[in-house]
C-alpha cells in the first residue's frame, strides 16, 4: 500500500488532530494486504497509531487509521455513549466497539450513521444525522447540526493540514517524520 494513499486520505489523523480516517484501497490478495498493514502497523505505533482492515468487498478493503487514546476519549463523551448505547455497542470498551462496527460495516451496504463517532466527528452532529438526514446547517467533512463555525474552524484546519502533508511528503519526508507521536 503506497504511503501516498495514506498522506492524500489520513493527514489529519497523522497530525493528531482528528481521531481517525476510513479508506479505501485495492488489493491483490488479503495475504498481501495483511502484510502491508502489519508493515504500517510496524512504522506507526509508537506514533500511538493503529491500522486496520475494516470491510472487504471484491479486492477492494476499506482501511481504518485511527488513535486509540483519542477514539477513548470521543467515545466516553457522554452524548456518544449515548448513541451507542442505544445501538446496543459495548460502550466500555472502544475495541469492542470497533468489532461491532466491523460487524455492522461488513453485514450492512450503507455505513452505520454512527460511523462519525469513530472518525471523531461531534457527537451533537452525528445525532443530528441519525435524526434528521435533511436540515442540516452546512456540510464539510461531515453534516453539521450543531456549531457551524467551530466546524468550518475544523474543516479548514482539515484542509490545510492536507495540503501542507502531502507538500512535505512530495520534498521527501517520510510518513514516519510526518506521523505526530500523541
Amino acid at each position: 500500500m503506497p504511503d501516498e494513499i495514506i498522506i492524500k486520505q489520513c493527514s489529519p489523523t497523522l497530525a493528531g488532530i482528528k481521531t481517525a480516517n476510513l479508506f479505501p484501497v485495492d488489493y491483490t490478495t488479503e495475504h498481501e494486504l495483511i502484510n502491508d498493514l502489519r508493515n504500517l502497523n510496524n512504522r506507526l505505533s509508537s506514533k500511538g497509531l493503529r491500522i486496520i482492515p475494516v470491510k472487504y468487498s471484491n479486492k477492494k478493503a476499506l482501511i481504518y487509521i485511527y488513535r486509540p487514546s483519542k477514539l477513548l476519549r470521543d467515545l466516553s463523551n457522554p452524548e456518544a455513549v449515548e448513541i451507542l448505547s442505544a445501538m446496543d455497542y459495548p460502550v466500555n470498551s472502544p475495541e469492542k466497539c470497533i468489532a461491532k462496527l466491523m460487524t455492522k460495516l461488513r453485514l450492512e451496504d450503507s455505513f452505520p450513521h454512527e460511523i462519525g463517532l469513530f472518525l471523531g466527528y461531534p457527537p451533537e452532529d452525528v445525532k443530528g444525522f441519525i435524526e434528521n438526514k435533511t436540515n442540516c446547517k452546512c456540510v464539510g467533512f461531515w453534516k453539521v447540526y450543531g456549531d457551524v463555525q467551530k466546524a468550518n474552524t475544523t474543516f479548514n484546519l482539515y484542509r490545510k493540514c492536507s495540503g501542507i502533508y502531502y507538500d512535505c511528503w512530495q520534498q521527501g519526508r517520510t510518513i514516519e517524520k510526518l506521523s505526530v507521536a500523541v
